[in-house]
């Protein structure tokens, strides 16, 4: 019996541990407070297609506890430059594809970016979303990069009337 609390309280100190252990840059950790045990922080990842955008991810994390708040944010900007081939080599289905990943929970909760592609309006879009409904909320937050003024805009054929 002693054996098998042993390993639980392994498995559970290991699945923290790698939750605090993730491989996006932390560029900023803000407190809310010292009695709240929850921190804004903010991530700064490369998309790794299109490596002339960079996005900024603000999210809770709760110390000391097993879930973290599914509360985010996400803003994305040009920082290098976008290609045709970058946009030819993405996935552009109306649901795009998950292209950062971030576990929030011991219990399957995540935080998801995905990257989709307006063809008519020649914009990424770059949703963060949490995959577990929280106080009847799946919480979301959206940025768009427009591609006119990059080499992966395709300027558009005139109208045939």
């Amino acid at each position: 019996m002693k054996l098998n609390k042993a390993k639980a309280a392994l498995v559970i100190l290991a699945s923290v541990l790698a939750l605090s252990g993730c491989g996006e840059e932390d560029v900023g950790d803000v407190s809310l407070g010292i009695f709240t045990f929850k921190d804004i922080k903010i991530n700064r990842f490369v998309d790794p297609i299109v490596t002339g955008v960079t996005c900024h991810v603000a999210s809770i994390e709760a110390n000391l506890s097993f879930s973290d708040p599914s509360n985010n944010s996400i803003e994305c900007h040009r920082t290098g430059p976008i290609t045709r081939q970058m946009i030819e080599a993405i996935d552009k289905s109306k649901s795009g594809e998950v292209i950062f990943k971030r576990s929030k929970s011991v219990l399957l909760k995540n935080m998801k970016i995905r990257r989709i592609y307006d063809a008519e309006s020649q914009t990424l879009l770059y949703v963060a979303y949490s995959t577990k409904e929280t106080s009847g909320s799946f919480h979301h937050s959206l940025s768009a990069i427009p591609l006119f003024g990059t080499e992966g805009y395709i300027k558009p054929l005139p109208k045939v009337e």
